[in-house]
């Protein structure tokens, strides 16, 4: 499974997703692409996109592409706050559905 991590994310956090092939929007060179755009990119290469952006799923038809997406809702986007969230980001790998967003925050899934 594949991974792309937002670039509004540190870059350390891809090493919590041990067995997996994940990269940063950055390092694919796509930083500054616009929401639509990039996962029309990202789609061609990866089966989920992992984001801190709670209003992609209002601003984009997440049905048209190809890819699931996890969004995450932690304080801040800082490091020590998105750690806590990797046990329930584990737990739904999984489960995600191409064209769908899930929010995972501390205490849940939604």
């Amino acid at each position: 499974m594949k991974l792309l991590v937002d670039e509004c994310i540190d870059r350390k956090f891809t090493r919590e997703f041990v067995g997996y092939e994940v990269k940063t929007v950055s390092q694919m060179g796509w930083a500054g692409v616009k929401n639509g755009q990039l996962l029309t990119l990202a789609q061609a290469e990866f089966d989920i996109f992992i984001t801190v952006d709670r209003n992609l799923s209002f601003q984009q038809n997440l049905l048209q592409f190809d890819i699931a997406v996890i969004v995450l809702q932690a304080k801040s986007n800082r490091l020590a706050d998105l750690k806590p969230l990797v046990p329930n980001i584990l737990a739904v790998l999984p489960k995600v559905v191409q064209g769908q967003a899930i929010i995972v925050n501390e205490n849940n899934i939604v």
